[in-house]
């Protein structure tokens, strides 16, 4: 052996050293790798991949029911009628095929495509990963008469699986309790996040029963709350559901489920009269929100099919200009869900389908579908075709406002708005800005924030309601202006007229900072609504945050200490003990400047909520609902939710 090599090994740096880390190990020290995050989404997402286990088996038609239990100690159930995972012995591992499936990475039916045509599951990680990721989990099978059983830690068997009892049903049953030493942030499970998702696959595959339960929560007759989810209609139901708070243009669901070239298509679409554009895309009941083939597809034949029955019709004879893509997709709601057998995911969060084949069957499938219901509808064509005019004629007005915009964002440091206290760093990603409710706190926050590093725009009043707006009529609002022009974004490339570029993006941190009362809310509701429709990109590239100031500063003596929450105010007053002086801030401009940077601002104390949208067709749901026309699906909404709201007297 040379020196070199002797000295190579002396230092310990041999095949010894190389850690290989094999699949459940792996998943339990990248566990973000495999489930996207270990925060609320990741917590979520294991829920959601053993439910996905049990749709393969509906998809294949051995499953009519699932049962999704949220247990007193936020463990999950999932329960399904299908034909049970296999339990007799896997030739190759030498062990139940229950067993491997539970603690083999990539194991499972999904992968043989004789079991499963297609099948859900984002990449296949499956329940393996779940276990692995799950103090504990209880797997129960009932299979040819009999009832297996097999108990797992940390992804590791605790024994081999055993037969328990004899039975004359069939089915999984899964039991898995999170592991906190994974997921630190919280193991609490939200009722409404898994009720959203259940909802949307009993959409998505209609025929199926889902069943939600929770059981840390009883209502009134001693039953557990919960809901049943199931569609006989599918998509044309979950239109109706998505648009039910805007005013619809026409009495019919534009829809169509078939098969073309081997790939299933199921499209629903429907006009109604707001300006927004809603486009929801799935593969294999993946919500495709970045897109892809399909989505391509699906505008393909749209603009193609409208485009010429609008020429033959005539009624586009006196326009002076073109009809472009967009105009035909103004206040359209539409979803779009293919079956593929071999998924290709591309795009930041692999959520865009790759699959170039997949175009030309939706293109055919969304024009056959149109062209039928032009024809037997003739008013409801005419009156879409007028639609896409009028559209037609916003865009020149809205082009000519967003130049206006586009010719201010450009220029030097002087075109910035006048109200915007800019900071001194020039690197975007150390740079954050502030957009502060009224000039008052805007004052305040000029005053008390670092020079260095952070920007604020005072923001006059409460800023245009866009989800109410035409386009051209967004563009021409001055705070809408200086939003674009501080933060130095543009709208619309040679692709797609209605994109953001984020090229120049003067600050990687938007930070929303409002009143915490009734109007704050409004405000910060009207702030992120203009964001979800015109800069939904900055959302969800983790660019936009909402500021938590303090509703409480509790002080005895000496002693003093802010409070968020009526909980909080009330644990300080007992902890500092007899009369306590309680001061509540209804609004920012009551803190002086030292005040709001200790507890708003300053990045060693402040908490700041990340703006996410876990589920885009909901979020679509609530900012129409919230923000649209229809006053009694707001009404009701607000009396539900009335508990959890924060009302001043």
């Amino acid at each position: 052996m040379s020196e070199a090599k002797e000295e190579f090994n002396k230092n310990g740096y041999s095949a010894d050293s190389i850690q290989a880390l094999e699949g459940m190990e792996h998943v339990r020290m990248r566990p973000s790798m495999y489930i996207g995050d270990v925060g609320v989404r990741g917590l979520h997402h294991l829920v959601y991949e053993v439910v996905d286990n049990s749709i393969d088996e509906a998809l294949a038609g051995h499953c009519n029911n699932i049962t999704v239990a949220i247990n007193e100690d936020n463990s999950i159930t999932v329960e399904d009628d299908g034909r049970g995972i296999p339990v007799d012995l896997h030739k190759k591992e030498g062990i139940s095929a229950l067993e491997v499936v539970m603690t083999k990475i990539g194991a499972g039916g999904k992968f043989d495509k004789d079991s499963y045509k297609v099948s859900g599951g984002l990449h296949g990680v499956g329940v393996s990963c779940v276990n692995a990721l799950s103090e504990h989990l209880k797997a129960t099978v009932h299979r040819d008469g009999k009832i297996w059983e097999q108990e797992y830690e940390r992804g590791k068997s605790l024994y081999p699986v055993k037969n328990i009892g004899e039975t004359d049903k069939r089915g999984t049953i899964v039991t898995f309790k999170p592991d906190a030493t994974i997921f630190q942030q919280t193991l609490e499970y939200s009722y409404d996040t898994l009720a959203s998702r259940m909802r949307e696959l009993a959409y998505l595959n209609k025929g199926i029963t889902v069943h939600l339960i929770d059981k840390r929560s009883k209502k009134e007759d001693g039953e557990f709350e919960g809901e049943t989810f199931h569609s006989e209609e599918g998509l044309k139901e979950f239109i109706k559901y998505l648009d039910a708070t805007r005013e619809p243009l026409m009495q019919h669901v534009i829809s169509f489920e078939g098969e073309k070239n081997g790939v299933p298509v199921e499209v629903a679409m429907v006009y109604n009269t707001s300006y927004a554009e809603n486009l929801h895309s799935y593969v294999n009941n993946i919500n495709t929100h970045e897109g892809g083939t399909h989505l391509s597809g699906f505008r393909r034949g749209l603009t193609h099919t409208l485009k010429k029955y609008a020429d033959e019709s005539g009624m586009l004879d006196k326009l002076k200009f073109d009809i472009a893509g967009d105009d035909f997709r103004e206040g359209l709601t539409a979803i779009v869900s293919v079956k593929v057998a071999e998924p290709q995911f591309e795009g930041q969060t692999k959520t865009k389908l790759g699959n170039r084949e997949v175009s030309a069957c939706v293109s055919q499938a969304v024009s056959e579908m149109l062209a039928d219901y032009l024809e037997e509808h003739p008013d409801d064509a005419k009156t879409i075709v007028q639609k896409v005019i009028l559209a037609a004629q916003a865009r020149h007005a809205a082009q000519k406002a967003r130049e206006m915009v586009q010719r201010k964002t450009v220029m030097s440091i002087g075109g910035l708005p006048g109200k915007l206290s800019d900071c001194s760093e020039q690197d975007p990603a150390k740079c954050e800005v502030f957009l502060v409710e009224g000039d008052s706190a805007g004052g305040t926050a000029k005053q008390g924030r670092d020079r260095a590093f952070q920007a604020i725009l005072p923001l006059r009043g409460k800023i245009l309601n866009v989800e109410k707006a035409m386009s051209h009529k967004v563009f021409e609002n001055e705070e809408i202006k200086n939003i674009f022009t501080a933060l130095g974004v543009t709208i619309g490339t040679e692709e797609d007229s209605k994109a953001l570029n984020l090229s120049k993006l003067r600050y990687h941190k938007i930070v929303i900072m409002c009143d915490a009362d009734i109007d704050g809310s409004h405000i910060a509701t009207l702030i992120l609504t203009f964001f979800f429709r015109y800069m939904k990109e900055l959302i969800e590239e983790g660019h936009v945050y909402i500021a938590t100031p303090p509703l409480y500063l509790v002080k005895k003596g000496n002693k003093k200490q802010y409070a968020w929450t009526d909980k909080e105010r009330d644990a300080i007053a007992e902890e500092f003990g007899g009369s306590v002086n309680v001061q509540r801030y209804k609004g920012l401009g009551e803190m002086n400047a030292e005040q709001l940077w200790d507890t708003t601002m300053n990045p060693e104390f402040r908490t700041l909520r990340m703006v996410q949208i876990d589920n885009g067709t909901e979020a679509d749901r609530i900012f129409s609902m919230l923000m649209g026309d229809e006053v009694p699906p707001r009404r009701d909404f607000i009396e539900k939710n009335a508990v959890y709201a924060n009302i001043d007297a």
